[in-house]
């Protein structure tokens, strides 16, 4: 979920200070498309006997042109260049936050803990769970969940174990995922590790190892001024999962190693013991005081329509109430939506046809087959589950993290990747940028709230379809498995914007060359009407329709319309096989990794007595999976405001959640109220 990167060389490989710096800076910017929000380093001074750390909360790119960066490399860096050149070993860190704010340093990274310091890619799931069981061994001081890696590594060399038998130990009993690359104050050795892939190196004939967490940024990396003339033309070689090197310094030998394999590994090497300085700022520093809110209040604020999603009119074949955009009944009160549906045959077993499919695609080599879109919801953790487990597949995920992913969902990316053996890229956006657009859109919208306007707030995480076609053509690999479910077609937010229903439509994110042209037009007549949308957001928001609507789909391949949608399947797979985790303010499984659909399934229920839930039923019940009574019993569970999840969100975008509320309830209803 970050990006991790460094450089590990003998002494005699050949590096100046000049390469080494540009190496750094190189790598830098290039791992910084993995996460923006802090970014740190580590360089381990042999010559001063030395570890120097340092970090902050900015991205990587204003880390290195900062006056603290330049100072710091002239401290870490000069003893060992001016003395000539020793072994050298420097690791960095590019971080998407996930576990503790970025705002506290000590939870950004290297992460500096019992003399280890560690980088980390991924997230510990179970990370509570251990620092229960070890309570008296190891201490915890900080937020972020690469301590307990640390601390459980240094516990087990304490024990007596080398370096090999020990991250062996601290993989065994972590749930998660991770990639993780270790320095320690009292041994000459760097430890790499992966139970995903989520790492690669490049090794020059002089025996400088260079490392990062995609292939793609090393080709990269290879190819720039400055540094081609000594990597270019040398390939990337993978980490796979369940993998990694222990590296000697002093003498120089890199030895490979399985975290499942049982082969004693080198045993410790010693060394006189080095400092750890940290040159970070606040490094001495407390937690920043975490401000809290009346949430009595807060939750006092939330209504919810249960009585109108009881007696208001719906079809008698599905549930699609009288409210519900270019909605009629016939004389029998069926809806015009149940009289245009084509049933999907969503509950056809098709498996040698995927298989067909499948076997022009597959490898045999262990190498990378297909490309996964994975948001960590549950139908794209289900589906990564079947392409592993029942046709052996070796999908590379793929992650687009535009700023309103939940942690929750986050951490389910780390169970699937991290027991399937599977790599994840992840791309982040400019989250800070993200979450200022939204603020900016809903600053705007709450000044006159409509709810054709809703879908303006989901502009930013349209790019992922631009994203995905570039891994395409940096991996070689042409085959993108989705886990499109067409039961989710929710086309009603687009009915309020003034477009009609295409009841035609083959795939659900399709739209017809009209539709393409109304959408826009209505937007930009409540622009005009509203100029609080003429903000920053506008080139972010054109680009993000332009990414939905005209990048290609190549081989698009959707899992679901080959294998049956099975809800009670899914969902038991998932808890008892992964101990996927589930939002407590819901009783579904479905939209809790979007921190958008809570806000946005308040107001539709508050406003029009539906939600995306009421369409989803609806669609099974077509199907044939689900009776009316079933579906109807399911919405009025699911249609319940999600308070927590609210106010997450509301934080998130920094928008005064009591306002907002304020606003929303304010809005005309589309039924008519009791008493009215």
């Amino acid at each position: 979920m970050c990006g991790i990167f460094g450089l590990i060389a003998p002494s005699d490989a050949g590096f100046d200070r000049a390469l080494t710096e540009r190496v750094m800076r190189e790598l830098f910017v290039l791992s910084e498309s993995r996460g923006k929000e802090s970014s740190g380093i580590a360089v381990r001074d042999a010559a001063s006997g030395t570890i120097h750390v340092t970090k902050d909360d900015v991205s990587a790119t204003d880390l290195i042109r900062s006056e603290a960066y330049r100072s710091f490399v002239e401290q870490a860096l000069g003893p060992s260049f001016a003395q000539g050149q020793r072994e050298l070993a420097l690791i960095a860190h590019s971080r998407l936050v996930t576990n503790g704010s970025q705002e506290h340093n000590h939870n950004n990274q290297p992460v500096i803990k019992d003399g280890i310091v560690m980088i980390h890619n991924g997230i510990v799931t179970n990370v509570d769970a251990l620092w229960a069981k070890y309570a008296g061994r190891i201490e915890r001081k900080y937020e972020v969940d690469t301590e307990v890696l640390a601390a459980l590594f240094r516990m087990h060399l304490k024990d007596g174990k080398g370096a090999v038998e020990a991250i062996r130990a601290v993989f065994d009993e972590m749930e998660g995922a991770a990639s993780v690359v270790i320095l320690m104050e009292d041994s000459a050795q760097v430890l790499l590790a992966t139970n995903t892939g989520s790492l690669y190196t490049l090794t020059d004939p002089k025996g400088g190892l260079v490392f990062a967490s995609e292939a793609y940024i090393l080709r990269t990396f290879r190819d720039r001024e400055g540094v081609k003339a000594r990597y270019g033309g040398i390939e990337p070689t993978w980490l796979a999962p369940f993998t990694g090197k222990l590296i000697n310094l002093v003498p120089f030998t890199v030895t490979d190693l399985g975290l499942k394999d049982g082969t004693p590994g080198p045993g410790p090497a010693s060394t006189e013991a080095f400092r750890i300085i940290d040159h970070s700022k606040g490094a001495k520093g407390s937690a920043p005081a975490v401000a809290t809110s009346d949430e009595g209040r807060l939750r006092r604020l939330v209504e919810f329509p249960e009585e109108v999603m009881r007696r208001i009119r719906r079809c008698s074949k599905c549930l699609l109430p009288e409210t519900f955009p270019y909605i009629s009944y016939d004389a029998e009160g069926v809806c015009n939506y149940c009289h245009s549906y084509k049933p999907k045959g969503l509950k056809v077993d098709k498996r040698p046809q995927f298989e067909e499919v499948l076997r022009t695609y597959r490898r045999n080599d262990g190498k990378q087959d297909c490309i996964v879109a994975f948001s960590g919801g549950r139908d794209s953790s289900y589906g990564l589950h079947l392409l592993v487990k029942e046709f052996g597949m070796t999908p590379l995920t793929f992650t687009y993290d535009w700023g309103l992913v939940t942690d929750l969902a986050r951490r389910n990316i780390a169970r699937m990747t991290g027991k399937l053996g599977v790599e994840n890229i992840l791309i982040s956006a400019d989250i800070k940028m993200k979450r200022r657009n939204v603020r900016l859109n809903m600053e705007a919208w709450l000044k006159s709230p409509r709810l054709g306007m809703i879908p303006l707030f989901m502009a930013g995480d349209k790019h992922f379809f631009v994203h995905v076609n570039n891994i395409r053509r940096q991996t070689g690999i042409h085959c993108d498995i989705w886990m499109e479910n067409k039961l989710e077609n929710t086309d009603f937010k687009a009915g309020f914007a003034g477009i009609r229903p295409n009841f035609h439509k083959e795939r659900i994110d399709k739209q017809t060359t009209l539709a393409k042209l109304q959408m826009p037009l209505y937007y930009m007549r409540n622009f005009l009407a509203n100029p609080g949308y003429l903000n920053a957001s506008l080139p972010d928001t054109y680009s993000a329709f332009k990414a939905y609507y005209t990048e290609p789909r190549e081989v698009y391949l959707l899992l679901f319309d080959y294998i049956p949608w099975n809800e009670e399947t899914l969902d038991r797979t998932l808890k008892d096989g992964y101990n996927w985790e589930i939002s407590p303010d819901t009783s579904s499984t479905w939209r809790i990794g979007d921190g958008t659909a809570a806000f946005y399934n308040y107001v539709y229920g508050l406003v029009a007595g539906f939600t995306e839930f009421d369409t989803f039923r609806s669609n099974q019940i077509r199907e044939g999976m689900i009776t009316r009574e079933e579906g109807l019993a399911h919405v009025l569970r699911e249609n319940r405001p999600r308070f927590e999840s609210m106010q997450w969100y509301f934080d998130t975008i920094g928008v005064d959640m009591e306002r907002a509320l304020k606003a929303i309830n304010a809005m005309p209803r589309r039924y008519r109220r009791s008493g009215a």
